[in-house]
């Protein structure tokens, strides 16, 4: 996601767009005055009809396209005066939209259409899909009308190919039915099988795992681009069973050994992927750790422990967040009664099962309960609903849950991050119950693709689960 501030001006939409601007054809006007018997041509600059959803998702749509013509229907514009006056993440985005719309009136008149800074053109429709002739339901439904109205625009300019772009899967199968060419809005999307998983194996001579426990670093071996941070399993050449654990350092270029994670609040890891999660909890200099697993893989306890520790026994931070989006699997509960921590108690109880088997664990080491620490304030549980508009400084601070945010929302979320914070998030995209987001379109995903290449950032993908036998075999055969 693009900037999401609401005072953006005509300025924002000034800026140079990444993609290089080709030679373009002027735009056709909306009523067809082109060859209606030429045949669409795929090099030509193609005519993109966006849905209201496009534009509630990510109000940065209109700059996506290059150097197409976008195209919104007047009914587009309609629907999102609907949503403007709510206070939710799509309101907002509403309300982003119809600013920049306005930013670019002054550019021109958007009936017959205005350039955008990606050398694309931007133009509101406003015609009627019956005088079209098509789609005689049309008035009756607000989808049949914004595809009646790209029907007419596919009619009235063969020239030019159209496209209805929309993240509703019906409107795209309604649009098939009718012969217009329609896509899902993909800019943000990330194919969870080229997902980064931050960590990789290489065979090394004995030598040089000699070197690496010695000098406590070895040059990385050529091959692959690796990042910073990204955790490796070192075999010994001619012994694969011997095996060092070891992560790529900050510079990208070296081999370090991981430090000893042994008993972190009465947790000890039980893999190597556990392993890899704690070194970078523990680490000072990793800022942002993103943890993705299925369920049962200790997550979110292996993140509790971890805060814990650094904030309970290190002091190294004022005190423990852990928040969560308040959505529910299943059927919602309706309006619950009395006060704010009584309403979000049902949400948040995961988290007090979590901190109450690692108050358990920890009883030998830290008499503390956990509901003592609750109560003081050492740790906090709270809702992701409240967090915009928050600076949130020298906090370890957890998102449970962390696959049902949006792109938007957690680029809000690692943006409140204030000095001395390290944040992390937990996961599992298949276990999205957010209707607004998907397996490839979850902000979880969006934060993993976007930071493997930076050095305050590290993601480790947990495999294997250790919650019991039966949810470890549940999780993978149901």
């Amino acid at each position: 996601m693009l900037d999401t501030a609401l005072d953006s001006s005509a300025a924002d939409l000034k800026k140079a767009a990444k993609t290089p601007r080709r030679t373009r054809p002027e735009a056709p006007p909306p009523e067809g005055s082109g060859d209606a018997s030429a045949p669409p041509t795929a090099t030509r600059v193609k005519n993109y009809v966006l849905d209201t959803n496009v534009l509630l998702h990510d109000p940065n749509a209109l700059l996506n396209f290059q150097d197409n013509t976008v195209l919104i229907p007047i009914e587009v514009i309609e629907e999102i005066d609907k949503f403007k006056r709510e206070t939710s993440e799509r309101g907002q985005n509403a309300r982003t939209v119809s600013r920049r719309l306005d930013a670019l009136r002054k550019e021109g008149n958007l009936s017959k259409g205005v350039p955008l800074a990606n050398g694309g053109r931007l133009q509101i429709l406003f015609q009627s899909g019956s005088k079209a002739g098509i789609l005689a339901a049309a008035a009756g439904s607000m989808d049949n009308r914004i595809l009646a109205q790209a029907l007419a625009i596919q009619a009235a300019d063969r020239r030019h190919p159209t496209i209805l772009v929309t993240k509703d899967i019906n409107l795209r199968l309604k649009a098939d039915v009718q012969g217009l060419d329609a896509e899902d809005y993909e800019t943000d999307q990330v194919n969870l099988k080229d997902l980064y998983t931050g960590m990789f194996e290489v065979i090394l001579p004995a030598g040089k795992i000699s070197e690496l426990k010695f000098n406590g670093e070895v040059a990385l071996p050529v091959g692959p681009v690796r990042y910073p941070n990204e955790y490796c399993t070192v075999a010994e050449e001619g012994n694969l069973k011997r095996t060092v654990l070891c992560k790529v350092d900050a510079t990208g270029r070296k081999l370090i050994p991981l430090q000893d994670c042994q008993n972190v609040w009465g947790i000890k890891p039980k893999n190597r992927e556990q392993h890899f999660a704690l070194d970078a909890l523990l680490d000072e200099r990793v800022k942002l750790v993103t943890l993705m697993g299925k369920a049962g893989t200790g997550k979110t306890l292996l993140a509790l422990a971890a805060g814990l520790k650094r904030t309970v026994n290190d002091r190294e931070f004022r005190r423990l967040v852990v928040a969560r989006p308040t959505i529910s699997m299943g059927k919602e509960l309706g309006f619950l009664p009395g006060s704010l921590d009584e309403k979000l108690s049902p949400w948040m109880q995961p988290i007090h099962d979590a901190l109450e088997m690692l108050g358990d664990l920890n009883m030998g080491h830290d008499h503390r309960r956990t509901g003592d620490m609750l109560r003081s304030g050492t740790i906090v549980v709270e809702a992701l609903s409240y967090i915009r508009g928050r600076s949130i400084a020298h906090q370890f601070m957890i998102v449970d849950e962390a696959q049902n945010l949006t792109p938007l929302e957690a680029k809000t979320i690692l943006t409140r991050v204030g000095h001395g914070t390290k944040l992390v998030l937990t996961g599992d995209p298949y276990q999205i119950d957010n209707p607004y987001v998907d397996v490839a379109s979850n902000g979880f995903n969006y934060i993993i693709s976007r930071f493997r290449e930076q050095s305050l950032a590290a993601h480790i993908e947990l495999q294997r689960g250790e919650r019991s036998d039966l949810a470890e075999l549940a999780a993978n055969i149901l």
